[in-house]
């Protein structure tokens, strides 16, 4: 009789089996039967049946102890009669989800019938021991990779060197199974961009909304305010990252003041991100600014100034210095770039064209510098001084105060000679020429019966039109720019700013602006859009407007009572503020308040 071993009548004897004397064996042609005790195919059938038991272990134990067959060990064969038959469920619930696999582990002897409740039993102990060596193993794989994602998480949260150090070990120490070659197969590259993709990706879990195309989500989002968005950009990097786009901004931006879009959409400071001159123009239509002093002159001066890119060129005397701005943009370098002269007297007006700088003197001359080079001429223009000078497509018109007008060629084998003298019949203040250089306006004293304002033909030199048919006698204008071909701003002695556009009529503005204290405006300046600013003649008064309302925005006064000076020239980008005053060249700092 063959005894069974130790363990097997524990396990059938709760699986529901009956333990008893196991029939011997048939004899087939492989040979003799096995030694008791091995539960496995006879040692005489050689190693061929031994690896093909093993591989179906093995495959048992792949499947984790799912199997959906009955449990068939105590059915031994044709002789085991009704005392190998246990109950189906009562074995697979004894015997667990590993029975399946222990049962199929001895198909040999079922089919050639020489099974036994012996065998059964030893087939029942080794599916439960697969079933739980599979669930240790998926265990520590599970558990593996839950530690494999904590460390990747304290990396990704930049965790101080010694303490991630000290919490890796430990958790490196712990991790079972697979889960030391998953873990240790990742490398540092590989982590962070894997960080640097999950940053970027949108987020996993929230509104079905952030699954759209990116194409429906801007068109979505473009309807949205600048609180709004603001407030959408902090729920989480994906979000912040995809509301800092350009096309989210614009709208907003062409709404708001001095954002660096003209009237006409153009963007003027394509390299800036337009979400950051959206945040400093809310600094500029709340009136939030820094003050500054650039320069300071020892004596009074009428000065005139020009800025071109990071450079700012600025009249002292009979001089023109040239600066180089600081990249915060507030200061300057105190060693001048440049020094051009030629005038005998003060220099009254400059502009910048074509890399030449061309000047109008209080000695009745104009003279061209190169800029990057020592060339200058310097010839009679005016019998008296020269107030005003402009210069656009090689082509440079000034105004002076001996009551006219003329046009001049730039080109260098044709510097001073006249091409056109026009007769004004009063004193020019101001001049500028229409982008299309087809014509040029002139701002007189007004001091005649006719209108300081009049349109002039360039290439003939006739008068074309006049504008306006109120103005009071001595509305000179101090200052006039074209805006566009057909819209351009005038201001002067009689405290208005007005807005012209040609288009519609040219006997009466489009708008105009009031100086609330009945200050000449010798100076204005814009954003080519909604913002407007202004320099009085007292106090050194800088008043800026939002050209969509009538009343002015903020005004920011500039020196004291014993030194009030007029402010003779203004200029802005889309963070500071210049105003040239008699003793000194004041910043506002919109960006840094």
């Amino acid at each position: 009789m063959v005894s069974p071993p130790p363990g097997a009548a524990a396990v059938a004897a709760r699986a529901g089996l009956r333990v008893g004397p196991a029939p011997r064996p048939l004899m087939g042609s492989q040979g003799r039967s096995g030694p008791p005790g091995n539960g496995g195919p006879g040692e005489g059938e050689g190693g061929e049946a031994r690896k093909l038991q093993e591989g179906r272990v093995a495959r048992g134990k792949r499947r984790k102890g799912k199997g959906k067959g009955k449990a068939r060990a105590g059915q031994g064969g044709r002789g085991s009669g009704a005392e190998g038959k246990p109950g189906p469920q009562t074995a697979k619930e004894a015997a667990g989800p590993g029975a399946d696999g222990g049962a199929r582990a001895c198909p040999r002897e079922e089919a050639e019938g020489g099974g036994s409740v012996e065998e059964g039993a030893r087939g029942i102990v080794k599916g439960v021991e697969g079933s739980a060596g599979a669930r240790k193993e998926a265990q520590g794989r599970e558990y593996g990779k839950k530690e494999e994602w904590r460390v990747r998480a304290r990396r990704r949260e930049g965790a101080r060197p010694g303490r991630a150090q000290g919490r890796g070990g430990q958790a490196w120490a712990d991790i079972a199974g697979t889960g030391v070659a998953m873990a240790a197969a990742a490398g540092e590259e590989e982590e962070e961009e894997e960080a640097a993709r999950e940053a970027a990706a949108r987020p996993a879990a929230g509104p079905a909304l952030w699954r759209l195309p990116e194409e429906l989500l801007l068109l979505i989002c473009s309807y949205l305010d600048m609180r709004a968005l603001g407030r959408l950009a902090q729920v989480c990097r994906w979000l912040r990252r995809f509301t800092s786009c350009d096309l989210l901004w614009r709208r907003i931006a062409r709404a708001s003041l001095n954002s660096g879009f003209t009237r006409l959409g153009t963007d003027l400071m394509t390299s800036v991100p337009v979400k950051e001159r959206v945040k400093v123009s809310q600094n500029w239509r709340l009136g939030r600014c820094r003050e500054g002093i650039l320069l300071k002159w020892r004596c009074s001066q009428m000065p005139w100034m020009q800025l071109e890119d990071d450079s700012l060129y600025i009249s002292q005397a009979n001089f023109i210095l040239a600066y180089q701005f600081r990249p915060d943009g507030a200061s300057l370098n105190r060693r001048p770039l440049g020094v051009f002269a030629g005038h005998d007297e003060d220099v009254c007006h400059f502009v910048l064209a074509n890399s030449h700088i061309v000047s109008a003197g209080g000695d009745g001359k104009i003279g061209v510098h190169k800029i990057h080079s020592t060339f200058t001429v310097k010839y009679s223009a005016h019998e008296q001084e020269v107030n005003c000078v402009d210069c656009k497509g090689g082509i440079i018109v000034s105004g002076s105060r001996d009551r006219t007008a003329k046009v001049w060629p730039l080109a260098s084998g044709r510097l001073g000679q006249c091409l056109h003298t026009i007769q004004t019949e009063d004193r020019v203040w101001s001049i500028a020429i229409s982008p299309l250089l087809s014509s040029f306006v002139t701002g007189t004293a007004c001091c005649g019966h006719f209108s300081p304002l009049r349109i002039w033909d360039l290439n003939s030199g006739q008068l074309m039109t006049h504008l306006g048919s109120d103005f009071p006698p001595g509305a000179g204008v101090l200052d006039v720019m074209y805006e566009s071909p057909f819209t351009l701003l005038s201001c002067g002695y009689d405290t208005y700013v007005r807005y012209w556009d040609l288009r519609t009529s040219v006997r009466k503005c489009v708008m105009e602006w009031e100086e609330p204290h009945d200050s000449t405006l010798y100076c204005l300046q814009t954003d080519g859009n909604h913002l407007l600013a202004t320099g009085s003649s007292y106090y050194g008064v800088v008043r800026l407007w939002d050209r969509r309302q009538r009343a002015c925005l903020h005004a920011f006064p500039l020196t004291s009572t014993p030194l009030s000076s007029p402010v003779y020239c203004l200029r802005l980008t889309t963070k500071h503020l210049y105003a040239a005053l008699s003793y000194n060249l004041h910043v506002l700092d919109f960006q840094n308040p």
